[in-house]
């Protein structure tokens, strides 16, 4: 069996969409208190939501990799991978930009509800394709002899990966859907923008940096869109 490794295409791809959540992030942190001056206020809403469904595109991107070597592994087609992943993000920022203009036309409290659970839901999605490709090839890559570097590596990476991921999402799960159903637990508070930033920190900017790190090793350009043997 030989060790997958990141393509060149693909890492550019997800270093880049990590710079748009963690760049977005920043500029929002810096004018914080100047968003909730914004009306409508469905404007307020874009800008707090989409680089939370940014981070869902970003971090699913690892799912489909996964998916790919774990479908390859069992001799399984992989053509309807990348549809599927491109088909469920465009119907997540599909629907989400129909709650905000309900949000816009109706003034209406229970369509910002509306907007908390599915974003919820989202964070539900993405721990549960973590769970279930990073732990499936997790169990596949430990059936193999691990007396090797390269695999040790490999299984290590995956396991942490899909562990971080899993509580990131998980936890942005349970505490949007605690402030769904709990109005004094509101998250978006223009008075509390350091318990916000620690929100944050806890769901995204850690998580993040910790992946990134576990990522870090860039595989050579003209050896993209390949394995390496094991050494």
């Amino acid at each position: 069996m030989r060790v997958p490794e990141y393509s060149w295409s693909t890492q550019k791809v997800f270093h880049f969409m990590n710079f748009l959540v963690n760049g977005s992030r920043a500029i929002l942190f810096g004018f914080y208190k100047s968003i909730y001056l914004l009306k409508p206020h469905v404007l307020e809403m874009i800008l707090m939501d989409l680089p939370s469904l940014i981070f869902f595109s970003t971090y699913t991107l690892l799912v489909l990799f996964w998916a790919e070597i774990y479908y390859q592994a069992r001799n399984l087609s992989t053509n309807k991978l990348r549809p599927t992943y491109l088909t469920i993000n465009g119907m997540i920022y599909l629907f989400q930009a129909c709650i905000w203009l309900y949000v816009r036309i109706s003034h209406k409290p229970i369509a910002v509800e509306v907007a908390k659970l599915f974003l919820s839901v989202v964070s539900f999605v993405g721990a549960l394709g973590f769970m279930i490709y990073g732990g499936r090839l997790f169990c596949m890559l430990r059936r193999f002899p691990i007396e090797s570097k390269g695999r040790r590596n490999k299984l290590t990476e995956v396991g942490s990966v899909t562990a971080i991921c899993c509580s990131c999402f998980m936890i942005r799960f349970f505490m949007v859907m605690v402030s769904t159903f709990q109005m004094k637990a509101e998250l978006y508070v223009a008075n509390h923008y350091i318990l916000n930033f620690f929100y944050y920190l806890l769901v995204e900017i850690v998580p993040s940096s910790l992946v990134l790190y576990i990522l870090r090793k860039l595989p050579p350009k003209r050896i993209s869109n390949q394995y390496h043997p094991i050494r």
